[in-house]
């Protein structure tokens, strides 16, 4: 067995951040799982989302007939590797896939057989979907047409998120689409029922597309129940697009109803594609076929304006949170110019700077007082902004240290401390007392309780808050009962 992996695992493990996904996964039942595991594409899926410990780990236990002594495996790790390595075995363990023993190490048996078939193939589980018979009446969606449409969708989503409540008519997404985003606090009510970008939601915007839809698609796991569906069919759904043929059509022949209804929702978000709503056939999009790899979900690139078709290509830029190349040149006078013909990356600039002109590949702004706060009182914070102007610096000014002028940065946070100066807080306030002595008393114990919230020898009398509220109020009617 490979050794290599195990023993420098302190290099290894740093590059790796966990997936998302999987905390959900090991807060489900073992009953769950191992319905889950039946499925071949499901197995293969999870073991892509997997650390590469925890990879190896199971493709030296995988084609094993009979449970290794955990002594043997532990062997092999050198020192400094143990963390790693007793972190990875957690891991295994909280997914069910391998016991958390002390004794023996063998797979679970139902993912063993299940990934060995998606490996060596064979089988007719349709795990990994059925191909559609060919049309020859009509001609499929080309991956050119199915990445078009994926970027429309997901575009209109971000879109709306930046645009709604700030006096603009965009695009609207579905009323599926919208009530994921309320519930998942990327949204909320404000002035009436106007939907609005939160703190949260302007913090979605800075991750890169694979991030931003499994936060998506995790709020829908937890919505799965509530519908009444059967989350090991919407898991299982959801690896099955992953492990598809991007181009490939696909019979809708074999799914169950729970698969079929969320056709209708996965259209909205842009991971499959059907000519109509009633099509027997369906192809995943660039998005689904991407859930569990490292590829990106959208189609990229580095050209900056010009023609239409760069313009379409570029609108991922702001999606993918990191941009490959920045576009923002930021100078001490709080003056922005961005680089860019984008109408999704102006929109969420127009959520914190004043626009002043506009430019066919040109956006030139200034960062005021009055921007900030409108940008404050939308629930964008002050390092939130601090941050989008970091991620998307233009490459010239990556040469600058520190990359964001010191004046600028300061003046943002100050902006924000003009908002905090008050803080308001329910509680109690005790006063009249008969002598300085019960007030010190009494102020005392609660100090003690940690419930004073303000406190004025001066006017003898103290602020406490709600929770504190019952203990205070029966110590001085125990003190004043015992006078």
């Amino acid at each position: 067995m490979p050794v290599q992996s195990l023993q420098n695992t302190d290099v290894i493990l740093p590059q790796h951040t966990p997936h998302p996904l999987l905390p959900f996964l090991q807060s489900q039942s073992q009953n769950t799982l191992t319905r889950l595991y039946q499925r071949p594409s499901s197995c293969l899926s999870i073991f892509r989302l997997l650390g590469p410990i925890e990879r190896q780990l199971i493709m030296n236990l995988l084609w094993l007939e009979s449970a290794i002594p955990a002594a043997t495996m532990s062997a092999w790790v050198m020192p400094e590797g143990k963390q790693a390595y007793d972190e990875a075995l957690a891991v295994m363990a909280g997914l069910h896939i391998a016991p958390n023993s002390t004794v023996k190490l063998a797979l679970n048996p139902t993912f063993k057989s299940s990934l060995r078939q998606a490996i060596t193939g064979g089988g007719n589980t349709g795990s990994f979907g059925t191909p559609a018979d060919k049309d020859y009446k009509r001609q499929s969606a080309n991956i050119e047409n199915l990445d078009a449409y994926a970027l429309e969708r997901w575009e209109t989503i971000l879109h709306y998120m930046v645009s709604s409540g700030q006096g603009q008519n965009p695009a609207k997404p579905s009323q599926g689409v919208l009530y994921l985003l309320q519930r998942s606090g990327l949204m909320n009510t404000a002035h009436g029922a106007i939907l609005q970008i939160t703190s949260s939601g302007f913090q979605f915007l800075l991750h890169s597309p694979h991030d931003q839809l499994w936060n998506l698609l995790l709020q829908y796991l937890h919505m799965a129940e509530e519908r009444q569906m059967d989350l090991v069919e919407v898991l299982s759904f959801l690896f099955m697009l992953s492990t598809m043929d991007l181009g490939r059509e696909y019979s809708t022949e074999p799914l169950s109803e729970t698969q079929k209804a969320m056709l209708e929702d996965l259209r909205d978000y842009g991971l499959v594609w059907q000519r109509k709503a009633s099509s027997k056939r369906f192809s995943p999009t660039r998005l689904a076929t991407t859930l569990t790899s490292s590829s990106p979900p959208l189609p990229s690139s580095h050209s900056t304006g010009g023609s239409r078709a760069a313009d379409a290509t570029g609108t991922v830029a702001l999606s993918s949170g990191a941009a490959q190349q920045g576009f923002i040149v930021l100078e001490t006078n709080y003056r922005i110019y961005a680089y860019t013909d984008n109408p999704l990356q102006t929109a969420v600039l127009n959520l914190f700077i004043t626009m002043k002109y506009r430019f066919p590949n040109l956006v030139v702004g200034m960062l005021t007082r009055e921007s900030v706060r409108k940008a404050l009182s939308n629930g964008i914070s002050a390092e939130q902004i601090i941050s989008y102007l970091t991620t998307h610096a233009h490459p010239q000014m990556r040469k600058n240290n520190p990359l964001l002028p010191v004046t600028v940065q300061d003046q943002i946070r100050l902006w924000e401390l003009e908002r905090n100066r008050l803080k308001s807080a329910e509680g109690y306030l005790y006063k009249d007392f008969a002598s300085q002595a019960d007030y010190e008393y009494v102020l005392a114990y609660a100090k003690q309780l940690d419930v004073v919230l303000w406190e004025s020898a001066i006017k003898r009398c103290f602020f406490g808050t709600l929770e504190g509220h019952s203990n205070v109020r029966g110590f001085i009617e125990r003190r004043t009962g015992a006078a």
